[in-house]
């Protein structure tokens, strides 16, 4: 057997315990202080502080480290509320006084912007993009999160654990309550592993989602009722003893349970106190500011902060400052969130979306409240929508558009097309908005004003809007 040489392994430096100054963080919110040739990323420290960590990763062009303590802290270091603040994936920030998270959520856009406009060489590189900022759009920092969904994971023994994932695993964290959930949201931890523990069924739950939202009182057109609902994800039948303690669950907590097989949904529980839709089941709804009403089933997308939601649709009606002649595009409008109240103030207004049920149920939301002036369409934005006869049989004079994480890069590209004096893009990913910020101002318009709207207190995630004038 031929013999190779073996060159002497270097020693570990995955468990040394360093002390450093962390400079700043990073776009996650993670501070980073610098080692003789490379970055080092510590979690859960803050710039300027003197930290103890322990390093558990070496990479060629970085190192990371899990914080020990802390010798320095930061003036804007703060108490975290939450008991499983550091476990659990869910917040990032908690640590962090409530004004700097913003800054650093403001000083994250203003990155991303300026990397993105000197590639399309909008800014020279030595010049700081000075953004025209107006103040945030906040809401109460605890309790506004009205969706989420909970992991549901059993271990060897069936024993289960009700939480959210812990960070950077698919472990979950086992959550007894959770301040940024809205009541009675937050303290149903504890409420549902009792009662999964007792389901004969087991391992059966993939995730739980849990939602608060309104129906309507039986016999009141105007009035409503808040409820809870549960949808309970269900990878095998439930016997009739599971469906009877989710009943008994149910009225306990005065709560909707619903069953998702993966194909469709099916309430376990009556709702005979609301008024109900054609399936037999009240229909879930939210309220703007208006008093317009949006219905919306479990599965469609809403912003989870209400209040930011109201606070951000009355902005962009301020930004825009309509009139009775004006013609809006309202692009990915989803189930008319926008498209209401702007068609309460302008001429018409033409809502565009990708999938065919949220269209109808724009539709339907227009007509549930008597607005007439408003017509919905189906279309790929990511492909050539200009050819649609509603893109070209009105003269535009205002669009606004709320795209998913992926942004509108073909959107915009279109757009510009049409010469629309006014642009109002709500961004829920400052990477995308920044990219495609840049492809408005190399075509002609102008940051006229620009705003963080603090949707998810506490994390890193940060939402944005941004008014353009040609």
């Amino acid at each position: 057997m031929a013999n190779f040489f073996k060159a002497a392994s270097k020693p570990r430096l995955a468990s040394q315990q360093i002390t450093v100054t962390i400079d700043k963080l990073d776009m996650n919110g993670v501070g980073i202080a610098r080692g003789k040739k490379k970055p080092i990323f510590i979690a859960g420290a803050l710039p300027n502080e003197t930290v103890v960590a322990k390093v558990f990763e070496q990479k060629n062009k970085y190192t990371r480290a899990k914080l020990m303590s802390i010798e320095k802290s930061s003036e804007k270091r703060v108490l975290p509320k939450c008991q499983h603040f550091g476990v659990c994936g869910g917040c990032d920030l908690q640590m962090l006084d409530l004004d700097e998270q913003l800054r650093f959520k403001q000083n994250k856009v203003a990155e991303l912007f300026s990397r993105n406009f000197a590639a399309h060489a909008i800014a020279n590189n030595t010049e700081k993009l000075q953004l025209p900022w107006s103040e945030a759009v906040k809401s109460q920092p605890w309790h506004y999160r009205r969706k989420a969904r909970l992991g549901v994971q059993f271990n060897k023994t069936h024993q289960v654990t009700v939480g959210f994932r812990q960070k950077s695993t698919n472990q979950l964290a086992a959550i007894k309550s959770c301040p940024v959930l809205v009541e009675p949201l937050n303290n149903i931890f504890p409420l549902l592993k009792t009662l999964i523990s007792k389901l004969t069924v087991k391992s059966a739950i993939g995730h739980i989602e849990v939602i608060k939202a309104e129906v309507c009182e039986h016999n009141n057109s105007n009035g409503t009722k808040e409820q809870v609902v549960l949808v309970v994800r269900q990878l095998k039948a439930m016997s009739e003893i599971d469906i009877n303690l989710w009943q008994d669950f149910a009225e306990n907590y005065n709560c909707r349970i619903m069953v998702d097989d993966g194909i469709s949904q099916q309430c376990l529980t009556d709702d005979k106190e609301g008024d109900v839709s054609e399936t037999g089941i009240a229909p879930l709804i939210y309220k703007l500011a208006d008093n317009s009403q949006i219905t919306f089933a479990t599965s469609d997308f809403i912003q989870v902060n209400h209040q930011v939601n109201i606070e951000m649709i009355n902005q962009a009606l301020a930004w825009l400052k309509l009139e009775p002649e004006d013609i809006v595009l309202d692009l990915f409008c989803g189930l008319g969130n926008f498209s209401l109240s702007l068609a309460r103030k302008a001429k018409f207004v033409v809502g565009v979306e990708g999938v065919q049920a949220m269209v109808d149920k724009a539709s339907y939301n227009a007509e549930l409240n008597n607005i007439t002036n408003s017509q919905f369409y189906q279309a790929d934005l990511n492909s050539n929508w200009l050819s649609n006869t509603w893109a070209s049989e009105h003269k535009f004079t205002k669009v606004l558009l709320d795209p998913a994480r992926a942004g509108a890069e073909q959107a915009v590209e279109q757009l510009v097309s049409l010469q629309v004096p006014q642009i109002l893009y709500v961004s829920c990913d400052p990477a995308t908005l920044a990219k495609d910020s840049a492809i408005l101002v190399s075509h002609g318009y102008k940051i006229e004003k620009i705003a963080l709207m603090d949707m998810f207190s506490q994390t890193k995630h940060v939402e944005t809007m941004v008014l353009f004038k040609k």
